[in-house]
């Protein structure tokens, strides 16, 4: 059973952690993490599909490479797309692409502040002529950390962070005309500059202030703003200007620039803090070092305790490199938004303290599928505590949180039950039951959904991109019955009979999309006959699919592998489907943006289909997996020219933790499941600390890039012939040795009573 360690325990822990672990390879996993992964796109087309529509970006990671702690939410970073730009691009909020040139400025603890230096001539924001070239080679990130430098100007910047605080180092050449611009962004916004070291302002945007102070003082200082434009006749009229030696602005864009005159490798240190009143924030600063370099050394020893909880050996410098990233990306999120003991934050507070350190919100659709696990495993302090954020969300609005369809969270708990973390799972069922069974809850079409079994969808016409409303009623249909099947078992756990056999039945309803003519699940109309025509090979977004196509969404019963195995009758037949899925080209008539990194059909770059490599271990042909798995993490992270690309958006850590429980050997197709499937492990070893004090130990003998097919294996020096294993045989620690050759073993994992459990025998 896992055992969350104490507080005092987990603060030792991480501050000593950096000195504690000794790693097995010549550099330690903190000097292997490198933020910027994830920011560019794959750049082959045979890799990347036909998305995305032309005239727009390739869809990348969408990754912070600025400086952050791990699950807090402070990040800093470069921005080199408008802002305003990215917020219409269909809600994708995310201001840094590598590929991109130009830099506009960087990003503040709070929401919309942008700050810039810049030398000599300068505009008013959001027209930002002074965005400045910057120099690729010399942009560097590692975990707490960011720095680039501007050749245009000759000013290097430096970022790192702390749990409140952002720093700005900017080293300036000989200049009598330096300055450092600091705008809010649209909005009825309002700064001011106080003294000769200090701006501070307020957002509507959540009502937030900051502070920023500056450790040299200004020689000269005004403010502006600019205001959207205004039509007058045929003319358009701007109101934007600068009003020098003034110390306050109000309105859209308003902003303060401050002038320095530096010296040739002068430094100016800028701490920017964010909090509800001006007071909160300055006190915030007041607690903080001035040292950019001890606060930058402090986040790296932060990091380097958590990213010591896996050590790997082997494998290639980019591997590993790729490994941190994706275990620094995965530990991102969720963020800590209130710490214990502070006042609680959000509209209903009431200026209590928080009893327990509480976290935002789990993004059910994404991370639910494989996060929650990963978490589970590493940092159960932390996971106990996101439990009773949920729980504590719950109790303020009357349901249970979920994100996009489905209506996940019963995954987490269950999960967590099911390894062992200790919590109170029978408070959590009357929210999960209620979101089950209340139409007015956040499971959309739920009435339908109970009256019929599945949810319609109504006829549309398939443009390019795809169309973006509809039910998605197939989609529902199929994480309603996995959703289902999990709180069935939560409530056979808690002696619910009646309960439990509902939401079994409930289970099976995934079954009723099932169009057996052509062998796909297929939406249905209000009357309940099929829609015509219909191609499994288009790509939808919420008609029928969600973000996905047919062929993507036919796979999306984790609960039931078996049960898909019998519709299409029997293995063979499943086999061979799951053949033509990954090697039939992907070539529809519509452009998806999200439908992205391409194996065939199947789509790396989301959520839907992500765990279906894994299902040739269900139907016994084990080798396939492994295949699969060695290709997906060679092609679809980093196989760009940058090194940088990952398949799609990583959804705050999903596609990161994807990869690192895929190179470690396993993944968790089912979260709310204690059982792990079998892929094939990247690394000659690795061991993972898992959150009780134990360890789990996974090596690989004879490992290579060709020799990637498990021969035979052993768990604690006893034969292995199981494709798959549960928490239990691995709860206590455990080691697993993996014996690897160039050619499949066809009989290691294939028997029929070897494959992993399904809800159907």
């Amino acid at each position: 059973m896992l055992q969350p360690y104490s507080p005092s325990q987990a603060v030792t822990l991480l501050l000593l952690g950096f000195f504690l672990v000794t790693p097995a390879f010549g550099q330690s996993p903190v000097d292997y993490a490198n933020p910027l992964v994830g920011t560019a796109s794959l750049d082959d087309p045979a890799l990347l599909g036909n998305a995305p529509p032309p005239g727009e970006e390739a869809y990348s990671g969408f990754t912070y490479p600025g400086p952050a702690l791990p699950h807090h939410d402070i990040i800093l970073g470069p921005i080199n797309k408008d802002l305003t730009e990215a917020a219409g691009n269909h809600g994708i909020i995310f201001p840094y692409v590598h590929s991109r040139r130009t830099m506009l400025g960087f990003s503040a603890p709070m929401g919309g502040l942008t700050i810039m230096p810049v030398v000599g001539e300068w505009n008013v924001p959001p027209d930002r002529t002074y965005a400045s070239p910057y120099d690729k080679q010399t942009e560097k990130a590692s975990p707490g950390y960011y720095s680039v430098f501007f050749p245009d100007s000759g000013i290097k910047t430096e970022l790192t962070t702390t749990e409140h605080t952002g720093y700005y180092q900017f080293t300036f050449p000989k200049t009598e005309r330096g300055a450092v611009l600091i705008d809010l962004g649209a909005g009825n916004n309002r700064i001011e500059i106080v003294g000769d070291h200090t701006v501070r302002g307020t957002s509507e945007r959540g009502g937030r202030s900051f502070v920023a102070e500056f450790s040299k003082p200004f020689k000269a200082f005004g403010t502006f703003r600019q205001n959207p434009p205004q039509l007058e006749g045929a003319r358009v009229r701007r109101d934007d200007y600068v009003r020098t030696e003034a110390r306050t602005m109000s309105g859209s864009y308003a902003g303060a620039y401050l002038n320095f005159s530096t010296t040739a490798g002068e430094q100016v240190l800028v701490r920017i803090a964010s909090a509800r009143t001006f007071e909160a924030a300055q006190e915030q600063l007041d607690t903080e070092s001035r040292s950019f370099d001890e606060m930058h050394q402090r986040a790296k020893k932060l990091w380097s305790a958590k990213l010591n909880l896996i050590a790997v050996k082997g494998g290639t410098e980019k591997e590993r490199e790729l490994f941190y990233s994706t275990l620094y990306n995965s530990l991102l999120t969720p963020r800590l938004i209130t710490k214990k003991g502070a006042p609680l934050r959000g509209r209903n507070s009431d200026g209590s303290i928080a009893e327990y350190d509480r976290y935002s919100p789990i993004a059910f659709w994404d991370t639910g599928r494989n996060q929650i696990v990963l978490l589970t495993l590493l940092e159960p302090d932390v996971k106990t505590n996101i439990l009773r954020t949920h729980l504590e969300m719950a109790r303020e609005s009357g349901w249970m949180h979920t994100s996009f369809y489905g209506d996940h969270a019963v995954f987490m708990y269950l999960g967590d039950w099911e390894r062992g973390l200790p919590f109170d799972y029978a408070s959590v069922y009357e929210y999960l039951r209620k979101n089950a069974m209340d139409p007015a809850g956040p499971r959309g079409d739920l009435a339908e959904y109970l009256k019929n079994g599945w949810v319609h969808d109504d006829f549309m016409e398939h443009p390019s991109p795809p169309e973006s409303g509809g039910h998605a009623g197939v989609d529902k249909t199929l994480e309603y019955s996995w959703d289902d099947y999990a709180l069935a078992l939560f409530a056979k756990k808690l002696g619910k009979d009646d309960d439990y056999k509902i939401f079994l039945a409930r289970a099976h309803n995934y079954t009723n999309v099932f169009d057996a003519s052509t062998g796909f699940m297929r939406g249905r109309n209000p009357d309940g006959s099929w829609i015509s025509p219909y191609d499994p090979f288009e790509p939808y977004y919420n008609y029928m699919s969600k973000e996905a196509s047919g062929w993507q969404n036919f796979w999306l019963v984790p609960h039931d592998v078996q049960g898909l195995i019998n519709l299409v009758g029997g293995r063979e037949n499943f086999v061979k489907k799951l053949d033509t899925f990954f090697n039939t080209p992907y070539q529809p008539k519509g452009i998806a943006r999200d439908v992205t990194g391409m194996v065939g059909l199947y789509c790396q770059g989301n959520q839907p289909d992500q765990q279906t490599a894994y299902y040739y271990d269900y139907a016994g042909q084990p080798w396939k997996t492994q295949e699969l798995i060695r290709r997906i993490l060679k092609e679809m992270y980093g196989s760009d020219q940058f090194g940088l690309a990952y398949p799609g958006m990583d959804d705050q850590g999903s596609t990161s933790s994807w990869y690192v429980l895929s190179a470690l050997g396993f993944y968790t197709v089912d979260p709310s499941s204690p059982n792990y499937i079998i892929g094939t492990p990247l690394f000659d070893e690795a061991v993972v600390h898992l959150g009780n004090g134990k360890d789990l130990i996974i090596q690989a003998q004879n490992n290579s890039e060709k020799n990637l097919y498990i021969q035979s294996a052993t768990l604690n020096g006893q034969p292995w012939n199981k494709p798959w294993f549960s928490h239990s045989d691995i709860a206590s620690g455990g080691k697993f040795v993996f014996k690897m050759g160039p050619q499949p073993n066809r009989s290691w994992g294939s028997a029929p009573d070897a494959a992993p459990p399904s809800m159907s025998r």
